[in-house]
C-alpha cells in the first residue's frame, strides 16, 4: 500500500479487460437469516444472493466452470475482443444462415443504451418468465462466468448445453471464417461469434421469447440481425465515442438503428438530442414510440427493506405498490421502462398486465453488481457505475440504499473512460477514495487515475493500492477505523473489478 504522497506520478500505459454488466453476491454467513430470506446485520438486511435471490448458487456459478466450458471460452477470447467491433451485419448474418436462421424460431425484445441495460433486460426477462413463457436473456459482459451471458429459464445455460451447443456450432463459424478471410474481411470477432452461440442456445432450447441487450452501439451490433418485435432504449450519454460518436445525437442515431419496421418502441426519458432520433427512426419504419414521461412513468417511489415499493403507469395500466428489489431511484426507472416493454410485447401496449404476476416477476428480478450488498463488518456495497452518467445515478441512490456517516470507495477505472467526470460525480459522497486498478491491460495505472482523484478532491482523501485485494483489505481497515456511524466500503468504476471483488469475497466465504 502507499499513501498519496509518495512520489509515484509517472505516466504508465493503459491496461485492459472487458467492460459491462452482471454480477452475484454474498453475505459473511455468521448472521441470522431473517424469515425473508435475508441477514441481518447491524440493522441492515443483506440479501442473500443477487437482490434477494435464496439460491446464489444457481444464481451465478462461481468458480463452476469446469475444463470444458473454459476451453469453448479460449476458443472464444482467441478471437479479435468485443471492445473492438467490426462495423457489420454480413458476418452474423451468414452464420445464422448457415445455420438455419435459428433466431427466426422466436421472437425477441431487443434493448439498447448507455446505462441501465442490463437491469432493464433482467426485469423484462423476469415479468415475461412470470407470465409462464420460458425466456432467453443475453446479457453482457459477465463477471464471474461467461455462461452469464446466456441465461435460459432464468439460469446462466448449463454446462453441458454451453459446450455441446459451441461444438455443435463450430463447424459453421469455420466456414463463416473462411468465406470472410478469402473476401479479405476478418472472420468472426469474439462477439459475434458469442451472438451467434447465443442465439443457437435459445433455438435448441427452445425458448418462447428472448430478451437481447446489444453488445455496443445498434445499427451495425451483431445482435441486430434479429427481427424484434420491441425495442427498447435507456437513457442514451456519452460513451464508446471512439466506437459510437462523439455526440450524443450520433451515439442516439447508431442505437436507433434496431428499429425494425412496424414494431413498438419503447424509450426511457431521453435528452432532446437522442428523442429526436429515436423519432425520426420511428417515423420512418411506421412503428409506435412510447417514451416515459409522456406515454407512462413512476408514479412514486417508497424506500423499503431490500428494495423499494413503485407506482408506475404504464402504457396499458396502472400499477400499485410493486416491490422491487432492487436500490436506487434508477432502477424505478428501469423498472417502468420493462414494464412498457412487457406491455407492449404482450398486448401490443393495449391490455395491462395482470397484476399478481406482475408483481410476482418483478419480486423475483435480479441485477448483480448494481448497488448491491456483498458482506457485512463493515458493509460492503458493489456497483457498475463506470462512467459519469451511472456514476451520478449511484451517488444519488447510495445514501437513500445504505445511508452512512463514512462511505470509503475502492476505485478504479478503465482506461478510455470519463475518469475525471466519474470522480466529480462521486466526490461529495465518498469520504475516502483507495485508488486501484481493474483487472486486465484497459485498466488506468493506479498512479495515473490517483492523479485525477487528487486534482478533483484533494490529496487527504485518497490512498493508491495497485492491487486489488490489498485495495479492498485497505478500505475495509479505513471503514472499520472511520469515526463514524455505518461506516461502509463501495467497490465502483469498472464492471470486471466488481465482479473480482465479488469472486474474493466468495472465495473467503462471504457468499453461502
Amino acid at each position: 500500500m502507499s499513501d498519496i504522497s509518495d512520489d509515484r506520478y509517472d505516466d504508465h500505459d493503459d491496461h485492459d479487460d472487458h467492460d459491462g454488466h452482471d454480477g452475484q453476491d454474498g453475505h459473511d454467513g455468521h448472521d441470522g437469516r431473517d424469515e425473508s430470506g435475508g441477514v441481518q446485520a447491524d440493522g441492515i438486511r443483506i440479501p442473500v444472493g443477487p437482490a434477494g435471490d435464496t439460491d446464489p448458487a444457481e444464481a451465478l456459478p462461481y468458480g463452476g466452470d469446469d475444463d470444458e466450458v473454459k476451453r469453448v471460452e479460449a476458443a472464444l477470447y482467441a478471437r479479435i475482443g468485443e471492445q473492438s467491433p467490426e462495423h457489420r451485419l454480413t458476418a452474423t448474418r451468414r452464420a445464422v444462415e448457415l445455420l438455419g436462421d435459428p433466431h427466426l424460431a422466436y421472437p425477441v425484445i431487443h434493448l439498447t443504451g448507455t446505462n441501465g441495460k442490463t437491469s432493464t433486460a433482467r426485469m423484462a426477462e423476469s415479468i415475461v418468465r412470470a407470465h409462464g413463457l420460458r425466456t432467453g436473456l443475453m446479457t453482457s459482459p459477465h463477471l464471474v462466468s461467461i455462461r452469464e451471458r446466456i441465461v435460459i429459464d432464468g439460469e446462466p445455460i448449463a454446462a453441458d448445453r454451453f459446450v455441446e451447443n459451441w461444438d455443435d456450432i463450430t463447424p459453421i463459424l469455420e466456414m463463416t471464417d473462411q468465406e470472410l478471410t478469402d473476401r479479405g474481411e476478418l472472420p468472426l470477432t469474439f462477439f459475434e461469434a458469442l451472438t451467434v452461440l447465443a442465439l443457437a442456445c435459445f433455438a435448441e432450447a427452445p425458448v418462447d421469447v428472448a430478451v437481447i441487450e446489444v453488445g455496443m452501439g445498434g445499427e451495425w451490433d451483431s445482435t441486430n440481425v434479429v427481427q424484434s418485435q420491441v425495442q427498447v432504449f435507456t437513457p442514451i450519454a456519452i460513451d464508446h465515442a471512439k466506437q459510437l460518436g462523439n455526440t450524443v445525437a450520433e451515439i442516439a442515431r447508431t442505437k436507433s438503428g434496431i428499429i425494425k419496421p412496424s414494431s413498438s418502441v419503447v424509450s426511457s426519458a431521453q435528452t432532446a438530442e437522442a428523442l429526436t432520433e429515436l423519432q425520426r427512426a420511428a417515423e420512418l419504419t411506421e412503428s409506435t414510440l412510447a417514451v416515459e414521461g409522456d406515454a407512462f412513468r413512476v408514479v412514486d417511489v417508497t424506500p423499503a427493506v431490500g428494495g423499494q415499493l413503485i407506482t408506475v403507469q404504464g402504457v396499458a395500466g396502472r400499477y400499485d405498490d410493486l416491490f422491487l428489489p432492487l436500490f436506487g431511484q434508477h432502477q424505478a426507472h428501469n423498472a417502468a421502462v420493462a414494464i412498457a416493454a412487457v406491455e407492449s410485447f404482450l398486448g401490443r401496449g393495449s391490455q395491462p398486465l395482470d397484476e399478481d404476476v406482475l408483481s410476482e416477476g418483478l419480486a423475483g428480478a435480479t441485477s448483480p453488481g448494481r448497488l448491491q450488498p456483498i458482506a457485512t463488518g463493515p458493509t460492503l456495497v458493489v456497483d457498475a457505475a463506470h462512467n459519469p452518467h451511472g456514476a451520478r445515478a449511484l451517488a444519488e441512490a447510495l445514501p437513500v440504499a445504505f445511508p452512512s456517516g463514512h462511505v470509503v470507495g475502492v476505485v478504479g477505472i478503465l482506461g478510455d473512460k470519463d475518469a475525471r467526470g466519474f470522480v466529480r460525480a462521486l466526490k461529495d459522497t465518498v469520504a475516502t477514495f483507495v485508488v486501484t486498478q481493474p483487472p486486465g491491460d484497459r485498466a488506468l495505472d493506479a498512479d495515473e487515475f490517483a492523479r485525477i482523484v487528487v486534482d478533483e478532491v484533494g490529496e487527504d482523501r485518497v490512498v493508491v493500492e495497485p492491487s486489488l485485494p490489498a485495495a479492498l483489505q485497505e478500505a475495509r481497515d479505513l471503514a472499520d477505523e472511520a469515526d463514524a456511524e455505518d461506516a461502509m466500503v463501495l467497490v465502483a468504476g469498472s464492471i470486471v473489478m466488481v465482479g473480482k471483488v465479488m469472486d474474493l469475497v466468495h472465495a473467503e466465504g462471504g457468499a453461502k
